[in-house]
């Protein structure tokens, strides 16, 4: 069984040295980037990734693109900010050895927010599928949230791809506001209309869900942090789509 891994990249010099350094089990690093200004072409290939351009297309074309480009039809995609852990790893190099069973595998996604690792709040286990064959699974998704659509069977890792968010509140509000108008260009092109109601309940409503429901509380501040976030993405995600839909 041979992995090519593959991560999209776009002025990840921060992060992108971690991820390489984690995917020892991976057979070719491919890296896909679209125009970094900062060292991420550079590093990548002093750390032995093999490195393609490629225009922004959105998320799921990309990824697909960067599948493309592999030797192998196993893919192990990861984003630039996360890394397998020395467990998942460590079942990625059984899996080998023995041979894929399954078509795809999914992976528990633990992610530090703020300096800590959250527990709860909706964020774990959060299982994506990480690892699957070219052949029967691609990424779908026009916008924002792609996923992996299989054609087959899916198996589960039972270690965690660590994921590293954001290390300040300013971040987070950064990358919310350019995820918040992906999201409201999706909304207006399925056509959903933004009532009044849920500009105002549906924001206290995500609080509620994040906070007290799905246990953020647990999470310490960071865990408050996360629920108002996520509050203010959806009031932002349908403000934004009623004030860029025509004629509204």
């Amino acid at each position: 069984m041979k992995i090519s891994a593959t991560i999209i990249t776009f002025n990840e010099e921060r992060n992108l040295p971690r991820a390489i350094e984690s995917l020892r089990c991976a057979d070719e690093i491919v890296v896909v980037d679209s125009g970094s200004t900062d060292r991420t072409v550079e590093l990548a290939q002093k750390l032995g990734a093999r490195v393609v351009e490629s225009a922004w297309p959105g998320y799921a074309k990309q990824k697909n693109f960067a599948a493309e480009q592999a030797s192998y039809d196993w893919i192990l995609s990861i984003d630039a900010d996360e890394s397998l852990s020395e467990a998942l790893e460590s079942e990625i190099w059984q899996l080998k050895k023995k041979g894929p069973q399954f078509d795809a595998y999914t992976m528990a996604r633990l992610a530090q927010y703020l300096g800590r690792w959250i527990q709860h709040s909706g964020w774990y286990p959060d299982r994506k599928v990480r690892l699957y064959d070219r052949r029967k699974a691609t990424w779908e998704g026009p916008y924002v949230h792609e996923s992996v659509t299989v054609n087959g069977r899916i198996g589960h890792f039972e270690s965690n791809l660590l994921h590293f968010t954001y290390d300040s509140l300013s971040e987070h509000i950064k990358t919310m506001d350019r995820y918040t108008t992906l999201a409201a260009e999706q909304l207006i092109d399925a056509g959903e209309k933004v009532t009044w109601g849920r500009l105002i309940l549906e924001p206290p409503w995500t609080f509620l869900q994040t906070y007290v429901l799905k246990l953020g509380f647990l999470d310490g501040v960071e865990g408050l942090a996360i629920a108002n976030m996520a509050a203010l993405y959806n009031f932002l995600k349908y403000a934004k789509a009623r004030f860029m839909s025509p004629g509204r």
